[in-house]
């Protein structure tokens, strides 16, 4: 009689039925990590553009006593910084940051009486992600306020 060699090739079914299983458990609990990164993202990029902001106004500053106290306006990076007490005003400090408007929302619009308010885009409550930058007043710094306890 002749013996037929055979050699089993690939997985049987129990085996690929077990690893899909354990695959769909270990899905279930690493998907909740993951799913919410976009409140994370959003966070760091306000962090981000409250340090370019916060950096922005002292560098401004620094160039001002530079240029010996009274200048209307200072040039960063070859762009003119309107300079208010010393510190750049609440249009200017976008520039300075080289804050692009299309990635946060700004408020108002178009930066008057002092104060501009960047919002993050997308976030759920945008005055939950946000902060302010108060123009400087005589003798002072300015004020830059953050509320970013919420930005999913």
């Amino acid at each position: 009689m002749k013996q037929v060699n055979t050699q089993q090739q690939g997985f049987t079914l129990i085996e690929l039925i077990i690893v899909i299983v354990i695959l769909g458990i270990l899905s279930a609990f690493a998907l909740p990590r993951f799913a919410d990164l976009g409140g994370d993202a959003r966070a760091a990029s306000m962090n981000g553009a409250l340090g370019a902001v916060r950096s922005a106004a002292a560098i401004a500053h620094s160039a001002y006593l530079a240029d010996g106290n009274n200048p209307a306006s200072v040039t960063l990076e070859g762009t003119a910084i309107a300079i208010t007490n010393g510190y750049p005003t609440e249009a200017s400090i976008l520039l300075a940051a080289q804050i692009d408007a299309s990635d946060y929302s700004i408020k108002p619009a178009t930066p008057a009486a002092g104060t501009v308010t960047i919002q993050a885009n997308g976030a759920t409550t945008p005055a939950t992600c946000q902060f302010t930058y108060q123009e400087a007043a005589a003798g002072a710094a300015p004020t830059v306020v953050a509320t970013l306890t919420n930005c999913d």
